[in-house]
């Protein structure tokens, strides 16, 4: 279950892991502002409600790279590819998607953004070791590297604790 970042003008900037908002809190760098009912932490001493939505208490200064692109790492292509399978377009599940070598590492593949794409597993058993033209199949878009990354997408399932705080436009 993910966590909603807010700046402290409660923007929407990220979503973060809850264990990496728990982190968050206990080094006073955020708040909590809304935790999930039905969810519970539990530490040695002490039980917690699980952190829906923080903000940042004081100034948030981002860190901009000219000239980067964001880390190659499997959230960041779920990112990317609107959490959405290349070959068939079916809306993903974050934690059970899977990773495909466009070309695979067995003929050469780089584990890199321009060969990486978010694939459904049947798809991806579909494809095995093979390139999408042998295997008759077709990418959706053809893999790059982006230069910013999308905080939300359309196919995305707002938590109902977070819908007070993403502007419309976005859900």
């Amino acid at each position: 279950m993910d966590t909603l970042v807010l700046s402290s003008a409660y923007q929407p900037m990220a979503q973060i892991s809850w264990q990496r908002a728990i982190s968050m809190w206990v080094a006073g760098r955020v708040e909590i502002v809304e935790e999930y009912e039905d969810r519970f932490v539990a530490t040695v001493n002490k039980v917690f409600k699980m952190p829906a939505v923080i903000r940042f208490v004081g100034t948030v200064l981002k860190r901009y790279h000219k000239g980067k692109n964001p880390k190659f790492s499997r959230s960041n292509v779920f990112l990317r590819d609107r959490g959405r399978c290349q070959y068939c377009s079916k809306v993903l599940n974050k934690s059970t998607f899977t990773l495909d070598h466009v070309l695979p590492a067995s003929k050469g593949g780089k584990r890199s953004w321009e060969n990486i794409v978010s694939s459904c597993p049947p798809c991806n058993q579909r494809k095995r070791n093979r390139t999408p033209a042998e295997a008759g199949m077709r990418l959706i878009k053809q893999p790059s590297a982006p230069s910013v990354l999308p905080i939300f997408f359309d196919t995305y399932q707002f938590p109902n604790k977070w819908k007070n705080y993403i502007p419309n436009k976005i859900r």
